[in-house]
């Protein structure tokens, strides 16, 4: 297949997924063979994609315009290439883990819910795979519209009223604020919304008001990317079954959020401007904030999936906080936190599902000693934890690494100091939940009686095992991964003590 005929089997194939398994939705198994058959074809085909563009290729899909100026045009670069691994990568792992909790714990509307999984990875992809601010933006909604069935799942009170957040925020924030900023940037740059190396306002002469603006635009725009305070729609979308909660923290929708801002720092404004534009260090600050901020609320939630909910809005202002260091070392950090926290977050997500599917446990209090009957359960949780904290040899240790040095090059040496206080806090908030299960203290009483026969579907015991073996893969992987995301950093290499006007 020619490299456009690639990329338009990556948006295509998951729409034919969803079709084929809207056809098979009277037959279990069938309908959950076609969801595996597209998993894999979709990853196949990314991975073809991402060899090219490892190899120095660019592989480019033009539609047409849909008015003059406004472009429907696909274009992978290493930084989206990074993205569609990953979560076309992860859906895989989602897929076999669904079929084991939506069975495991009798969900409804199952047909539904494979379905909206599948459009969603076609959102993805769109995101991941855009050559425009145009594209980016019409699959960022795509991703927002298809999984807000998924919120609402379980159809109760709580779930539709979650699900009422979570699609406002997200549309009031990308209409009210992206949009805008995608419209003034159309006017600023002549007409023109296409990604650009070196950045597509960086020779638009913008004065620091207009580039701050713009900035502040965009960021609180990409409101996916969970930045305080826009972060709230992510607790209330908890409501969800577990697997759309590993979608929305690791497989697609945070990261399609943090991805969004890390391409808009790097090719519409460049490291140039993005270095000049004052609104830059306050984004800076809001990032730093929301890191403690969030992990201090996560250690008062004693519902699992809150207090992961609160760990994700955490982790993810890394990414925002690598963007807005504009040095190399920081976007670096930056993206390769993207994968490193898709992989330990995704798990954490599994090993609570796993506990509700064989218990109906939500409680981290009424969790100790459940380790003794689910131990590999928790020692997957375990791992995850460590990653997330940044313990070597775990994938979660190199992100840190790379913002800390991009902090002190750029002569932040304030943002290291967060970045400690986030681990500890990490440690605080994630360790005591798998030492509690696996230890408890004398005289603790025996955990709960699984409510289902056997306990936990195999299928959710496997499945964070294997995402939990992949954060020791990944960090003797950083090498690799770095030099493949080289080429998108090449003009990122700010000296803080040339003064740019």
């Amino acid at each position: 297949m020619t490299p456009d005929m690639l990329i338009a089997a990556t948006i295509c194939l998951p729409v034919i997924t969803a079709a084929g398994i809207a056809a098979a939705g009277k037959f279990p198994n069938l309908r959950e063979g076609i969801t595996l058959i597209g998993a894999f074809g979709l990853f196949a085909v990314v991975i073809q994609l991402t060899l090219l563009v490892a190899g120095g290729a660019r592989p480019e899909l033009y539609i047409g315009e849909t008015v003059p100026g406004l472009a429907f045009a696909f274009k992978l670069e290493p930084l989206g290439a990074l993205f569609a691994v990953v979560a076309s990568g992860l859906w895989i792992v989602n897929s076999f883990y669904s079929i084991g909790y939506m069975r495991g714990n009798r969900e409804r509307n199952q047909t539904r819910f494979y379905i909206c999984f599948a459009l969603a990875l076609c959102g993805a992809m769109g995101v991941a795979m855009a050559g425009n601010l145009f594209t980016l933006f019409v699959f960022y909604e795509v991703l927002t519209l298809s999984t807000y069935p998924l919120v609402a799942h379980k159809g109760d009170a709580a779930a539709q009223r979650g699900a009422r957040i979570y699609l406002l925020t997200l549309l009031g924030t990308s209409i009210g604020f992206l949009l805008t900023a995608i419209m003034w940037t159309w006017v600023l740059a002549g007409q023109n919304l296409d990604f650009v190396e070196g950045g597509l306002l960086a020779n638009a002469n913008l004065s620091p008001f207009v580039s701050s603006a713009l900035l502040l635009l965009f960021v609180f725009g990409v409101g996916k990317a969970a930045l305080m305070p826009f972060h709230f729609w992510l607790p209330n979308a908890m409501v969800a079954p577990t697997p759309v909660s590993a979608l929305l923290h690791a497989v697609a929708v945070v990261k399609a959020g943090v991805f969004a801002v890390m391409k808009i720092s790097v090719y519409i404004f460049g490291d140039e401007l993005l270095y000049a534009t004052p609104s830059r260090e306050f984004l800076m600050g809001v990032a730093c904030v929301t890191i403690v901020l969030a992990s201090l609320i996560a250690m008062t939630k004693d519902n699992l999936k809150a207090r992961l909910a609160y760990s994700t809005i955490a982790q993810l202002a890394y990414v925002t906080l690598g963007a807005m260091l504009a040095d190399r070392a920081g976007v670096l950090g930056g993206s390769l936190q993207i994968a490193a926290h898709a992989v330990g977050k995704m798990t954490l997500f599994m090993c609570a599902g796993a506990i509700y599917v064989a218990t109906g446990l939500t409680n981290i209090s009424d969790m100790k000693g459940l380790g003794r009957k689910m131990p590999l359960v928790f020692i997957a949780f375990f791992i995850a934890a460590l990653s997330i904290i940044g313990i070597p040899p775990l994938a979660g240790d190199w992100p840190k690494y790379e913002l800390m040095q991009g902090a002190i090059d750029a002569q932040y040496d304030w943002v290291p100091m967060v970045l400690i206080v986030s681990s500890m806090l990490n440690i605080a908030y994630l360790l005591p939940i798998p030492i509690l299960a696996l230890m408890p203290p004398p005289g603790t009483k025996p955990p709960k009686e699984f409510k289902r026969p056997g306990g936990a579907p195999w299928l959710t015991v496997a499945a964070p095992l294997f995402t939990a073996a992949l954060c020791f893969v990944l960090f003797f992987m950083v090498d690799n991964v770095a030099d493949f995301l080289a080429p998108a950093f090449t003009s990122v290499d700010i000296d803080p003590e040339v003064n740019i006007p």
